[in-house]
């Protein structure tokens, strides 16, 4: 349990370091783009595919998240990690909270209407 603990504090810190990557003038233009997409899905309040649906809903958080963290991590250049993860740990040592992605939130949002207005097209047409 002490390492799941672990994992998901560190994917914290990953996710915040991921914020500053996409912020920091050095980060090449694929890396900030990769990091905007995942850093709004991931700091969006709510999932695409919400936690009460059964297995699915942890897909997200389990999979799709740490793969898209650990995919940034080794294409962002050294010295734009070091000081990005430098400013994360600062961040996470003050006791800041996370930034909330309206981007992110309005993305899903705009997923979720689309879907459902595609499932009545469907449906009743």
């Amino acid at each position: 349990m002490l390492n799941l603990k672990t994992w998901a504090k560190a994917l914290k810190r990953d996710v915040m370091t991921l914020w500053f990557v996409l912020k920091h003038p050095q980060t090449p233009w694929y890396a900030r783009t990769f990091a905007a997409i995942l850093t709004a899905y991931a700091l969006s309040p709510i999932d695409l595919i919400p936690d009460f649906i059964p297995v699915l809903g942890y897909l997200d958080d389990l999979i799709i998240v740490p793969a898209g963290v650990w995919f940034l991590l080794r294409i962002v250049p050294d010295q734009v990690l070091i000081e990005s993860r430098t400013q994360a740990d600062e961040w996470v040592r003050q006791g800041k909270k996370k930034p909330i992605s309206f981007l992110g939130l309005a993305s899903i949002l705009a997923i979720w209407c689309i879907a459902a207005w595609a499932t009545y097209m469907t449906v009743f047409n």
